[in-house]
């Protein structure tokens, strides 16, 4: 790979392939100060690829940065930026898998980034974990942001992070099987059956559930039955004494899935999953996709003419309240520079002009109110994203896998045929034991 110098500035990549399955690739963009070199445990060929079968290390430089490939490819401007300001090295290392896990034990180990960005379901594990600083927003800092956004980063009544966008699910309509929006769910379902009927469609939905469930995009009709996962506190933290699954809003919603199950009227099966729910409706054969934005850049590839709006509740239910994803920036609890850390997160990710790079990169609704009122009179679908966002509801602060996984089996199992009324009781149990 061609590694271009500027006047003393240097921007290097190095790709990495750690066990074979997490793939790292580092920017380090120089100061004025001079060029920086890195450091990992891995044997570089002259192409600038290598591999690795240790764990993710820290790259030379004053600040790094840990981020998935999308968003360490966005931040590339921003951190050479930063770097020129203050005469430093910042290095943008992107994590392809396991970013979360390799963060906590990369900082347990003091070898770990200045910088993690992450969603805010992470919040909890990282805080028991004591890999997290709070972020020190000042008030007037604090009101730029879209409350509910900020809310999803708050735990134990403290600011852990500065979020910069919003991630959630919304109705995807493919306008030539389906022109009008549907009022309710019954009435997606209706459309999409007659559709089926009629030769016009293969499937009348595609909403992913897999073998093993899927607890957050099943969430929308979790909640339009009133399921809820926890009860909450005055103080709004997570009431882990009163478990939702076997009440009265978690066994009507379980009634109702089975009936759209496989031994239903088969609207939802689990042959459905994450790695083809979105493929299937860009064949042009399924009149509606439950998905969020990460979904809008292969619907266009396809040529797909679409709508998004917000997903309806069901006939004379609660309105249909997706999960609220943030994603954000952590300050880590044992970075090599705390300071720089800091001031890029407290002061660099709260600007606009850093927001809206990011947004340029994959437009989802952003953080900021400002830029989230501009550019959702600019963008439809940033619009209907961030309405969507808007009456979200924000995760537990609490491990997902207490809740998500037992949730997600017990879903898949009664889409498959089995009880409802005992699979939800046997799931309400699973999340209680793991709670002690």
């Amino acid at each position: 790979m061609d590694v271009p110098e500027r006047k003393g500035c240097v921007m290097r990549r190095l790709k990495l392939t750690m066990c074979s399955m997490v793939a790292v690739v580092s920017l380090a963009v120089a100061g004025c100060g001079g060029e920086s070199s890195q450091s990992v445990s891995s044997t570089t060929t002259d192409s600038g690829a290598s591999s690795s079968s240790g764990s993710v290390t820290r790259a030379n430089a004053d600040l790094v940065i840990w981020a998935d490939q999308k968003r360490a490819d966005a931040l590339e401007s921003v951190a050479k930026n930063f770097g020129k300001k203050n005469g430093i090295t910042v290095a943008v290392q992107a994590v392809a898998t396991n970013l979360d896990t390799n963060f906590i034990t990369a900082d347990a180990a003091g070898n770990g980034p200045d910088i993690v960005v992450q969603g805010d379901d992470k919040v909890s594990s990282f805080v028991q974990n004591g890999s997290i600083k709070p972020v020190q927003l000042s008030e007037s800092q604090k009101d730029k942001f879209v409350a509910n956004y900020l809310k999803t980063v708050t735990y134990q009544n403290q600011t852990w992070a500065v979020p910069y966008a919003a991630e959630g699910l919304v109705l995807i309509r493919n306008t030539k099987l389906a022109p009008n929006a549907p009022e309710t769910f019954d009435d997606l379902i209706s459309t999409g059956e007659s559709l089926v009927e009629s030769g016009k469609a293969d499937k009348p939905l595609a909403l992913q559930v897999g073998d093993t469930g899927d607890a957050f995009h099943m969430q929308p009709l979790f909640s339009s039955f009133g399921g809820y996962l926890f009860g909450e506190k005055s103080d709004g933290s997570v009431d882990t004494s009163d478990i939702g699954l076997d009440k009265a809003g978690a066994i009507a919603f379980a009634k109702e899935i089975s009936k759209l199950g496989e031994k239903g009227s088969k609207v939802l099966t689990r042959s459905i999953d994450s790695n083809n729910s979105i493929s299937l409706f860009t064949q042009g054969r399924i009149p509606y996709l439950i998905s969020g934005s990460w979904a809008l850049s292969d619907i266009k590839k396809a040529g797909i003419s679409y709508e998004l709006t917000t997903i309806p509740g069901f006939s004379g239910k609660e309105p249909a309240r997706p999960f609220l994803s943030v994603q954000a920036f952590y300050v880590a609890a044992h970075g090599k520079n705390t300071s720089l850390a800091e001031e890029f997160v407290d002061n660099v990710v709260s600007e606009s002009q850093t927001q809206k790079t990011l947004y340029d990169a994959e437009p989802r609704p952003p953080a900021l109110k400002s830029l989230l009122k501009t550019e959702s009179a600019k963008n439809k679908d940033t619009a209907v994203l961030a309405e969507s966002a808007a009456t979200a509801i924000p995760r537990p602060k609490i491990n997902g896998l207490v809740w998500s996984d037992p949730l997600g089996k017990a879903e898949a199992a009664i889409i498959g045929g089995a009880d409802p009324v005992s699979t939800m009781q046997s799931a309400a149990k699973t999340v209680a034991k793991s709670l002690k």
